[in-house]
């Protein structure tokens, strides 16, 4: 049973001890390499004092059209061939080695990055651990002056030939706030760097080769397409790597950052933040919509689904509909009277609309999981023709899945008699790639989305689904919900207007009474003066009228 590793939290697993296991799968490590024969000839001594087994081993050099061609040099591994690829670019020279690899496990190596004596075998642990795992070694980078290839070679430690050096301080800082990128909301992808990465073979082939058309990036990109092939990404300090001196990115960050941005931006929907305009499309959209039908699709249904989608707060959207399209549009036959005239009307009404496929099967499946002409899409909506969502209600869903990280969250639309549930459901692509790979015979995938992804169920009226067509709002629309905010924000500001002059004529209202209070209290004052003076008055009066009978009695 294969290992099920929950999102990225690989420490489920448990690798064997270095120098304590009987490893078995064999490993291509591939260099791709453009003249610097002096540090290739340091990298092969490297790789020439590995503990991991050397009949397990094969070295795959890719001379990217060296002038003097490179050489193999006495110092290598006993499993070392020189591959020439005369096609200029780092993607075509890797994927030159790719094709000639025949391990169970692809181990990327840059021509200037000598990797530590048990490095590879750090490396390999993990992938006897589950057939899913990319695994990326600790980089750290050393400046002049270079040892030789000797010395590289029988160096015990290679730290005390290359320290003091630097770390890679970007991964440092992503691992570390990360807990180690198993922590859920992580772009565990960006770990796939080129320098020092090791890939189980099986996963490479369902994410495809290096795009050859990106300028920069494409080790970046790669990583997300093993992410959605259901990859696991594990940072393993024990695989020391030494970079011999800077590189290209730590030289020049910012006019690299400004090329890689402007072309992974396509490719790349996770990197939201690249994605800031409003409205354009991309080539791999973050969210694909497949508008299902049970036989030929209905072109009324359709169409309501469609238009409703298209009319969302998610502008990044690409819809899909599969159905038998080879019958539509046939020539010659009265339109009226055409038994596929629906298929046909659907072609025709979106013929022209760059966000809408038409597919003879399902995406995802058939072929590959997750495999759709709009490439490696992080999440995908089954929806049921005919049924619509509100305008933000795909962003809802969105919001709920990318939140809770759940690979599947199913939205109950009706319960039909015959049809018993209807459901709508978003599926993350990474999850059941993922499923697909450690599903036992005759599991269903959405079992083993649960246990490493989890799932979701929502009540379709609560995010606002249909069972009718809506009327898109359009630019219209939207200029008049803007006015209509325009005049309320006019009228609360002259409410708000209102009720601030209402409350000075309280505050003056209230410093009246204030003053009349103080007027009263010495008034009340000053009669109670007043009488405690009669008081006295009457008091001495009274006494003396006494006093005056008194004495006239005596």
């Amino acid at each position: 049973m294969i290992a099920r590793v929950v999102g990225n939290d690989y420490r489920s697993l448990t690798p064997p001890e270095p120098g304590a296991w009987t490893p078995s799968l064999r490993v291509s490590v591939v260099v791709p390499a453009y003249g610097g024969q002096d540090k290739l000839d340091l990298v092969l001594a490297g790789l020439a004092g590995q503990t991991y087994p050397e009949d397990l081993t094969e070295v795959i050099v890719v001379d990217n059209g060296s002038d003097p061609p490179l050489r193999l040099p006495e110092l290598r591994p006993a499993g070392t061939r020189l591959v020439a690829c005369p096609v200029p670019g780092r993607a075509h020279a890797r994927n030159a080695g790719l094709r000639a690899a025949t391990g169970d496990v692809v181990h990327w190596l840059d021509s200037d990055v000598v990797l530590d004596r048990q490095a590879v075998e750090a490396h390999m642990r993990w992938h006897h651990a589950a057939p899913y795992l990319v695994v990326t070694g600790r980089l750290r980078f050393t400046p002049a002056p270079l040892p030789t290839a000797r010395e590289v070679a029988e160096a015990p430690d290679l730290a005390e030939l290359f320290e003091p050096a630097e770390p890679h301080a970007w991964l440092v800082d992503l691992i570390e706030r990360t807990s180690g990128l198993t922590d859920g909301r992580s772009r565990a992808f960006s770990l796939h760097v080129g320098g020092a990465t090791s890939v189980n073979a099986a996963l490479l082939a369902e994410a495809g080769p290096m795009d050859t058309d990106l300028v920069l990036g494409q080790d970046t990109e790669m990583g997300y397409r093993l992410a959605q092939a259901g990859a696991v990404f594990v940072p393993e300090p024990l695989a020391r790597a030494f970079h011999l001196g800077p590189t290209m990115r730590m030289r020049d960050k910012a006019p690299i950052d400004r090329v890689s941005h402007a072309f992974v931006a396509d490719r790349i929907p996770a990197y939201r933040w690249l994605r800031s305009h409003p409205a354009r499309q991309w080539k791999v959209p973050y969210l694909e919509v497949v508008v299902e039908s049970d036989g030929d699709p209905g072109y009324d249904e359709v169409r309501a689904s469609v238009d409703a989608v298209l009319a969302g707060t998610v502008p990044d959207v690409a819809v899909t509909v599969p159905g038998p399209w080879e019958h539509a549009g046939v020539e010659g036959r009265a339109p009226l009277r055409d038994p596929h005239l629906d298929l046909t009307l659907i072609l025709g009404h979106y013929a022209h609309e760059g966000r809408v496929r038409f597919t003879s099967s399902t995406p995802g499946q058939a072929g590959r999981p997750g495999e759709s002409s709009w490439g490696a899409v992080p999440y995908r909506l089954r929806l049921p023709a005919g049924w619509t969502p509100g305008e933000d209600t795909l962003a809802r869903l969105l919001d709920l899945a990318t939140d809770g990280g759940y690979g599947l969250v199913s939205v109950l639309l009706a319960e039909d008699a015959e049809r018993g549930l209807i459901v709508a459901r978003l599926e993350r692509t990474a999850a059941f790639a993922r499923a697909a790979i450690v599903a036992a015979d005759g599991e269903p995938l959405d079992d083993a989305v649960q246990d490493t992804f989890g799932t979701f169920w929502a009540d379709g009226e609560t995010y606002g689904f249909l069972r009718e067509a809506r009327t898109p709002a359009g630019r219209r629309g939207a200029y008049r919900a803007r006015a209509e905010a325009q005049a309320e924000i006019a009228r609360l500001t002259k409410e708000a207007e209102r009720l601030r002059g209402q409350v000075t004529r309280w505050r003056e209202e209230a410093g009246r009474w204030r003053r009349s209070a103080v007027e009263l209290r010495r008034e009340v004052g000053t009669l109670r003066k007043e009488l405690a003076a009669a008081r006295k008055v009457v008091q001495y009066g009274l006494l003396s009228s006494v006093k005056r009978a008194i004495t006239r009695r005596r």
